[in-house]
């Protein structure tokens, strides 16, 4: 088999990520996965998984299996972790990929809300999944929202990471709060409250193409 040009393996890892973020669009009540995904042997998600017919795979298993997984990074700034993650890992359950999940955490950050059991067991520091390669990185959304991001403790390594996945991941899907730190750390696009939630599709101008 020839190897074939790192370009044309890069633009089918883009294509292959833009059908993942299509994905997190549910089409179905009833979610069944096509191919499983690859999480942390024993996480508690997994259990809930199963009941729901979603179809995992362990690291143990899947390394001895010939297929190349798309690689998705998660950075869970929410609270109550482990239903983040339950939550996040049902709707990627929608796509016919076959993707490897790996919790990213910040080591300037401490969760108050999730056993620091989970966290040893499930989670890495950025600082040690920054040297390897992922298809895509996916960044929760944190309840924030009235916080200047100066003042949010992690936010210097928060940017590490936004400046990293910029140009070492692929495809980066900004969530929620996420969405508004990643304008205002690339573009300075401050964040503006408003009285009452405001969501939709809006017609824009593109100032710098």
């Amino acid at each position: 088999m020839t190897a074939k040009p790192a370009n044309i393996q890069a633009l089918r890892s883009r294509e292959a990520f833009a059908f993942l973020i299509s994905s997190l669009m549910p089409l179905t009540q009833r979610h069944i996965s096509i191919m499983p995904l690859i999480l942390p042997d024993l996480l508690p998600a997994i259990d809930v998984l199963k009941q729901e017919n979603i179809f995992t795979m362990g690291y143990k298993r899947a390394d001895s299996q010939q297929i190349r997984p798309l690689k998705l990074a998660v950075l869970n700034l929410m609270p109550l972790k482990i239903t983040t993650e339950t939550d996040f890992i049902r709707i990627l359950s929608n796509s016919a990929l076959q993707i490897q999940v790996e919790f990213m955490k910040l080591k300037s950050h401490t969760s108050k809300n999730t056993p620091v059991e989970h966290m040893l067991a499930f989670y890495r520091n950025f600082e040690d999944m920054k040297k390897e390669k992922y298809d895509g990185l996916l960044v929760t959304g944190a309840p924030l929202e009235f916080i200047d991001y100066e003042d949010v403790t992690y936010w210097e390594e928060l940017q590490d990471v936004f400046t990293w996945a910029h140009h070492n991941v692929t495809s980066t899907i900004y969530v929620c709060w996420a969405a508004f730190a990643g304008l205002y750390h690339f573009y300075g696009v401050p964040k503006r409250n408003t009285p009452q939630k405001v969501f939709g599709v809006f017609n824009h101008r593109m100032l710098d193409p």
